[in-house]
C-alpha cells in the first residue's frame, strides 16, 4: 500500500507529462476569455517546455519515492509518508478547480478524481484498519505540498539553465 503512492503518483503524473508541455499555448484563447483579468505573465507562467516538465516531474517523483520508501519501512506510520499521501490527495482539488474555472481540460484533471482521490482515501482507510495512527496532516499537506511542487519547478528551471550553459561552454571549447 505504501508503494502504491508512488504507483498512483506515476499514473497521475504521466498524464501531466504528456499534456503539460504546450498546453498553455493551446489553451491561450480559452484562458484569455475565462481569465481576462489575470495578467499575461501569470498565463505565461503556465507554459512549460517538455524538458522543464520532465525535470520537475522527475524531482517530485524522487520525493514521492523517498516518502513511499519511508512509509514502507514504517508500515505507513512515517510522518513524511502520511503528509505526502495527504498532499497527494488534496492536490486533486486545484486540478479540478482549475478545469472548472477555465471551463476546459487542464493537465492532470482526468486522473485527479479517478486515481488521486480514490487512492488517497483508500490508503488512509487501509492505514486506519491496520491500526496505524493516522495523523491529521491536511494543514501540513496544504503548506508542504505546494512548496514541493514550486520547489521542483524552480529547481527544474535552474538545472535546465545550468545544462544549457554547460552545453554552450562545451560548444565554445570545441570550436576551432
Amino acid at each position: 500500500m505504501t508503494w502504491g503512492l508512488l504507483a498512483a503518483w506515476a499514473v497521475h503524473d504521466a498524464e501531466e507529462l504528456v499534456t503539460m508541455p504546450g498546453w498553455a499555448d493551446r489553451a491561450r484563447p480559452r484562458l484569455e476569455r475565462t481569465l481576462p483579468r489575470a495578467p499575461a505573465r501569470v498565463r505565461d507562467a503556465l507554459s512549460v517546455s517538455r524538458p522543464h516538465a520532465t525535470v520537475a516531474i522527475g524531482l517530485v517523483g524522487a520525493f514521492v519515492a523517498a516518502a513511499s520508501a519511508r512509509g514502507a519501512r514504517t508500515g505507513g506510520a512515517d510522518p513524511l509518508y502520511q503528509a505526502t499521501l495527504a498532499g497527494f490527495g488534496w492536490h486533486a482539488v486545484p486540478h479540478v478547480a482549475s478545469a472548472v474555472v477555465t471551463r476546459g481540460y487542464t493537465p492532470g484533471v482526468l486522473t485527479a478524481p479517478t486515481v488521486v482521490v480514490p487512492f488517497a482515501l483508500w490508503a488512509r482507510s487501509r492505514l486506519r484498519r491496520a491500526g496505524v495512527p493516522v495523523a491529521p496532516t491536511a494543514r501540513a499537506a496544504a503548506v508542504f505540498g505546494p512548496l514541493v511542487v514550486v520547489g521542483a519547478h524552480v529547481a527544474a528551471s535552474g538545472l535546465l539553465r545550468l545544462a544549457d550553459r554547460w552545453r554552450q561552454g562545451r560548444r565554445a571549447g570545441n570550436s576551432p
